[in-house]
């Protein structure tokens, strides 16, 4: 185990410079904000998230994993299946639970408190993908405990899906620019800086949008798809948590358990639209 989680962290750790360096030679959207200030409170936040992730998630999720395994409980265990279809289905499953967790998130008015600080970061790259209120990875846990009981998901195949979950995480939210056409091809597999930035976006139907966290597939089921949004006319964060003040870290870790305010109107009062000169091509067609 703790070899696993060395090879993990090195290639995450690596991912991560790899496109945190692209980010600053060929970026994707321009920055609202200085770097260092937000670097640092998004790796102060992605510590204490990774923290309790360490103490509380992973622990939960390995005994429910030899729970499941020990009593070959859960629906991959309906049907007696090879291994390799066991592991497809396996992984599938989990992203499409993931899909409905990450839409929880934005629905569920408790939840959405604690999502809310991954979203007002006013920048969207590398730095925000792990950008998560402890309280928010806490919460997860439970969330862990009904998608490995349920799909009954081996050891072997949540470890695999973590990895890529992980490092596409890691891709999505950064903000390197890739030719359109590139993009396009990978977004027919994989949720692409792109199409998250649109999720990041300080309109609501846009940031009501793209939930899916590895294959985009889920949100063309769900009918939750937006792609043509162009990412020099999107303005990331939350417009009723846009100032300077919201995005110190004691304000962000605070913001869950103050009183909220009107998440999508900007400080004088207006709700923020997108102006309908802006949109070009239809709904699943990735703008530029």
């Amino acid at each position: 185990m703790t070899s696993e989680l060395l090879i993990t962290g090195s290639v995450l750790t690596s991912l991560f410079l790899i496109l945190f360096v692209l980010e600053r030679f060929v970026p994707l959207r321009k920055a609202r904000r200085a770097l260092a200030r937000r670097l640092l409170v998004n790796l102060s936040i992605s510590a204490l998230a990774i923290g309790v992730a360490a103490a509380l998630v992973q622990p939960t999720a390995t005994a429910m994993l030899q729970y499941v395994l020990d009593r070959r409980f859960g629906l991959i265990y309906l049907v007696d299946l090879p291994a390799p279809v066991q592991l497809v289905i396996g992984f599938a499953l989990m992203d499409l639970m993931f899909y409905y967790w990450h839409l929880a998130n934005h629905k569920i008015p408790l939840l959405w408190r604690f999502h809310n600080v991954h979203h007002i970061d006013p920048d969207l790259d590398v730095s925000t993908a792990f950008r998560f209120h402890f309280g928010e990875v806490a919460l997860s846990a439970g969330f862990r405990v009904v998608q490995i009981t349920l799909i009954g998901v081996s050891p072997l195949t949540f470890a695999i899906y973590e990895m890529v979950f992980q490092a596409n995480t890691l891709f999505q939210h950064s903000n390197v620019r890739l030719p359109v056409w590139v993009e396009r091809l990978l977004n027919k597999i994989l949720v692409t800086p792109r199409m998250h930035g649109i999720h990041h976006s300080e309109v609501w139907r846009e940031n009501n949008s793209n939930f899916s966290v590895v294959f985009p597939c889920w949100d063309r089921l769900h009918r939750t798809l937006r792609l043509n949004v162009p990412q020099s006319r999107i303005v990331i964060g939350i417009p009723g948590y846009a100032t300077t003040a919201d995005s110190r870290l004691g304000n962000a870790l605070l913001l869950p358990f103050v009183r909220q305010r009107s998440y999508w109107q900007s400080v004088d009062g207006i709700n923020v639209e997108r102006n309908p000169a802006d949109i070009k091509m239809p709904l699943g067609t990735m703008e530029e």
